[in-house]
């Protein structure tokens, strides 16, 4: 496991071994989390990268292992999680403001004007104002990631997820994107995927390779695991 003295850890991941149908998905991985990390994840298709953020985040059980979750503060981690667009139903009937706000659900309580307004400055720094009250349904797969970006970050979570968050994103909004992923790492703990690293592994501290087992790799580029030191 890496060891950051000067940080705390946020979650732990011991020995994670996950089986389905006869197919190793994730074989004895363990991994620190700690705040203050960007931690970018790459690897090939099918190597479990997804099955290890769903295990994190504790929505999959693995057959062994341990996850453990920190916090100083003694309260509960905020997290914010960007799926993938097809784990999402999009002909569930709720609006883009509903998406945004859901966000907030198990925050402290807010009042009615406070979340308003937390929602409106969310809707415009993923630039979706004018489609808020638009359907899911109806939207591009670009709009819906924005949407569910919006939901990602809206709390200002402890620890932002991000599972291939480029896959649909506009061309026109991938700068934008740099440039809120890029002001997040300044408050937030950052644990992303994704196949497209150039711009965001610069943005990185940490990089990771899953081939069902789990790499960290020191060299600046990392996409396969022999150019790692």
């Amino acid at each position: 496991m890496n060891s950051q003295d000067n940080h705390h850890r946020l979650i732990s991941l011991a020995n994670i071994s996950l089986e389905r149908e006869g197919r190793q998905i994730l074989n004895d991985v363990s991994m620190d989390v700690h705040a203050g990390d960007f931690i970018a994840i790459t690897g090939p298709n099918g190597g479990g990268k997804t099955t290890l953020l769903r295990v994190m985040l504790r929505l999959l059980k693995p057959d062994s292992g341990k996850v453990v979750y920190y916090n100083d503060n003694g309260d509960r981690l905020r997290i914010g999680y960007l799926p993938q667009k097809n784990m999402i139903d999009s002909h569930f009937p709720i609006t883009v403001r509903e998406v945004v706000s859901s966000g907030l659900l198990g925050v402290k309580e807010m009042n009615k004007n406070e979340v308003s307004a937390y929602v409106d400055d969310t809707l415009t720094t993923v630039g979706m104002t004018e489609h808020q009250h638009q359907p899911i349904g109806v939207l591009s797969g670009g709009q819906l990631q924005r949407a569910l970006l919006g939901r990602a970050i809206i709390s200002n979570p402890d620890i932002l997820v991000l599972d291939e968050p480029l896959s649909y994103i506009d061309k026109r909004f991938e700068a934008r994107f740099y440039d809120i992923i890029s002001d997040l790492k300044k408050s937030s703990t950052i644990v992303l995927v994704s196949h497209e690293m150039t711009t965001l592994a610069e943005m990185a501290n940490r990089h990771f390779i899953v081939d069902h087992s789990l790499h960290e790799c020191t060299a600046h580029h990392h996409y396969v695991r022999s150019e790692c030191q």
